[in-house]
């Protein structure tokens, strides 16, 4: 979109300027219209990857893992395994009946199972679960030379140094040997650490009773130990009805104080992307989508070349230039996820007796939907690129322009002050409150109190003198004095805008006239709209009658009284189709008017009125 400021005014005829601004508002209102196509493509495409299905996957399969407990002791699930031993009561008890479903309610088969479980009878388990584990050495941290009578064998957090990879245990089967990972996949971020991918790996058996005895096994032999840091338990399924796979990894991690930590991910992805006709016509979305940002591609590189350094000194260029980025991103995320799903669903398919590693494809596949999300989102914002056509959101975007100065300035002052409350959270609190138990989490905690969200018995149980004292100050600072003081930089500058726009002084163009006048040319085509001519003669016919009304002596009062009642008789004309009316004029003076003694009077000034 050309720059209003293009145009030089000195020294060029007001005719040839006026024709150059049409033909830039023109522009602009074409460009508005290819990318509101362009949008709506978008949405249609990024709506079209996601299906309500997901949620409810989801939802059923942490019920399943999560959610349901241990036989015979109704606190105990996922979410609240605490020790080594409520992990094993939780292995050979929910996770082992939600995996295998090898029959209906009535203890029927109701159908070919192939040699594979249908959890909920609806989700097929592909290949086999998996369980993976990371451990540290002995030694990896210093006993104090005042404790190692009592303690010789120390085991620090996980990290990639620290990592043991000696055999251990009956030292004969692979969960007992260390295995290395052949993929370059991403580290596992957990709560007390990042894991690698590599560590002592064993698969559960296609039979039931197997895999109970094995984890039995395992249990009696000390398989986790001291020195155990992290195990994940990794499994996916797939769902024909709504062609989903749901990627399943569940983690509990041992951190060096000891206790467990467990979190999850479930990831319902649609891997097989070309299956419906709807899914063809997403792809016919996709296919514009790329045509679109060829064009816009080479649109920015046609205004590079024209204005050179200037074109980097707007704003909109800079998210013009993002937006693009993000769309060549997209573009390369969405081909990389379809090659791999090209090359490794047959394979991962082709042996149900051995772990199917989906958890790479949806990891990728996340990916790209939030690259996705990213793009939607600046392509929305981009529209204020066109905001001109508005006079509420061209002083909004008039108003953000004119205080960001105030407002950088603003915001170095209040983040100073809250970091330092944050940092005073932190060390008095962070031991006992869970709020600040990092200095991150006092940051987002205190985010959360400015909205009114709390814990204050939590920060008074802590310390009760610096705690009330905390917050007490942090409310006035923070909520009453520095948010107020950023209100009032914005309403400060909104009033001078405001008032810049009652003196007219406003933009160079505005694209709501171009809009307004097509438009009104349109119903006067379509005859839905009367012709400007009309409107003015009829507009000079009015004001023609209010003087007159003037020189006979009649108030304002009077004369307003009396456009009312002929808009009432319009309309009352209009609704019972009555055309007959007296085109006679017989003016009431000033005298009668008021008197309206007699119904001559009245009947004249009626008539005065509604004519």
């Amino acid at each position: 979109m050309a720059e209003a400021s293009r145009w030089r005014e000195g020294g060029t005829p007001k005719h040839k300027l006026k024709y150059r601004r049409e033909v830039e508002i023109r522009t602009t209102l074409q460009e508005l219209l290819v990318y509101f196509i362009f949008l709506i493509n978008l949405c249609i495409l990024t709506f079209g990857m996601v299906n309500p299905h997901m949620y409810y996957l989801n939802k059923v399969m942490s019920s399943l893992f999560l959610d349901t407990s241990v036989p015979g002791d109704e606190r105990t699930n996922f979410k609240s395994v605490r020790s080594i031993t409520d992990f094993w009561k939780f292995m050979e008890g929910p996770l082992l009946e939600g995996l295998y479903w090898d029959s209906w309610y009535n203890n029927k088969q109701p159908y070919n199972l192939k040699n594979s479980s249908r959890i909920y009878y609806e989700n097929i388990l592909l290949g086999v679960p998996r369980v993976r584990q990371l451990k540290v050495r002995n030694n990896t941290c210093k006993v104090y030379s005042s404790f190692q009578s009592l303690m010789s064998e120390c085991y620090d957090k996980y990290t990639y140094e620290n990592e043991d990879l000696s055999d251990f245990g009956l030292k004969h089967d692979t969960e007992w040997k260390y295995s290395t990972s052949n993929s370059n996949f991403p580290w596992h971020w957990g709560f007390v650490g990042m894991y690698g991918n590599g560590g002592y790996i064993f698969t559960l058996s296609k039979s039931k009773y197997k895999t109970k005895d094995k984890f039995i096994d395992l249990r009696l032999n000390s398989w986790i130990t001291r020195g155990t840091r992290v195990i994940f338990i990794d499994f996916s399924l797939y769902n024909a009805n709504v062609n989903l796979f749901c990627i399943i990894r569940l983690v509990a991690e041992f951190p060096a104080t000891g206790g467990i930590l467990t979190s999850w991910q479930f990831y319902s992805v649609k891997l097989l992307r070309y299956v419906s006709y709807y899914d063809y016509f997403i792809a016919s979305c996709e296919i514009t989508f790329c045509i679109f940002l060829i064009v816009f591609t080479t649109q920015e590189v046609k205004k590079m070349k024209e204005f050179k350094s200037a074109y980097f000194k707007s704003i909109w260029n800079w998210i013009e230039l993002l937006l693009l980025v993000l769309c060549f991103m997209a573009i390369s995320f969405n081909t990389y996820c379809n090659i791999q799903i090209f090359l490794s669903l047959g394979q991962l398919l082709e042996n149900t007796e051995k772990y199917s590693d989906f958890y790479s494809l949806a990891y990728w596949h996340i990916y790209y939907n939030n690259i996705i999300a990213i793009t939607i989102f600046f392509a929305w914002i981009k529209i204020f690129k066109f905001i001109s056509f508005n006079k509420t959101m061209s002083q909004l975007s008039s108003t953000l322009s004119r205080c960001i100065k105030d407002i950088v300035g603003f915001a170095i002052m209040f983040f100073i002050i809250f970091f330092a409350y944050a940092q005073l959270g932190f060390l008095v609190f962070g031991s006992q409150v869970d709020d600040f138990s990092t200095f991150q989490n006092s940051i987002f905690a205190q985010f959360r109190i400015v909205l009114g969200d709390f814990n204050f018995a939590g920060i008074q149980q802590a310390n009760r003198i610096l705690g009330p004292i905390y917050f007490i100050t942090f409310i006035f600072f923070v909520f009453f004095v520095l948010l107020n003081m950023f209100l009032a930089i914005i309403n400060d500058t909104y009033s001078e805008v405001k008032a810049d726009y009652s003196i007219a002084r406003r933009p160079d163009f505005e694209l709501g006239k171009m809009i307004k006048k097509s438009y009104k040319n349109a119903l006067e085509k379509l005859k839905l709209k009367k012709d400007q001519k009309d409107e003015d003669r009829e507009m000079k016919r009015s004001r023609d009658l209010v003087e007159q009304a003037r020189r006979e002596g009649f108030d304002e009062n009077e004369t307003e009284s009396a456009k009312q009642m002929k808009k009432w008789k319009e309309r009352l004309e209009k609704k019972y189709y009555s055309t007959e009316t007296e085109d006679d004029y017989q003016p009431v003076t000033q005298q009668e008017f008021r008197d309206c003694t007699t119904t001559k009077y009245k009947t004249k000034f009626s008539e005065c009125l509604i004519k």
